[in-house]
């Protein structure tokens, strides 16, 4: 009896059907207004939606930050992680880094930021050698 073929996805396969599903799922609005004194377009989205990414695809994990409502927030450290990127003008990569001490273990983890900070257009990704030196180089803002 020979072994049955299994299909299995890649990691990045399955974050992209993941991400689909997500976008196939969110509701549809409508295309005119019910009245003619609903001429208020729907509201777009805002926020940056930040992702850590473990070597090779092997995990993923995603958030959506927004620091612009009073909504309830997604990020566990919502306060401090818009307070970071205040303090950095909204460019990641001058976010306030901690000082510490870090194994030398290579285990990569890849951060991204895409979407709008305080109606800045946001896009910006970065590999770091650990989840140790991601946490002391952006703080609060990828501690989710």
């Amino acid at each position: 009896m020979s072994p049955r073929p299994t299909s299995r996805l890649s990691p990045v396969a399955a974050t992209a059907a993941a991400l689909i599903s997500l976008a196939v799922a969110a509701p549809a609005h409508a295309a005119a207004p019910a009245h003619a004194d609903d001429e208020a377009a729907p509201a777009r989205a805002t926020g940056v939606f930040l992702t850590v990414t473990g070597d090779d695809n092997a995990w993923v994990r995603g958030v959506l930050l927004d620091c612009r409502t009073e909504l309830p927030a997604h990020h566990p450290h919502a306060a401090e992680a818009c307070a970071a990127i205040d303090a950095a003008k909204g460019d990641f990569d001058k976010l306030p880094a901690k000082k510490g001490i870090c194994t030398k273990q290579y285990a990569p983890v890849t951060v991204s930021a895409t979407g709008t900070h305080r109606g800045k257009p946001v896009s910006w990704h970065k590999t770091y050698g650990n989840a140790c030196e991601m946490g002391y180089s952006t703080g609060a803002v990828f501690r989710f």
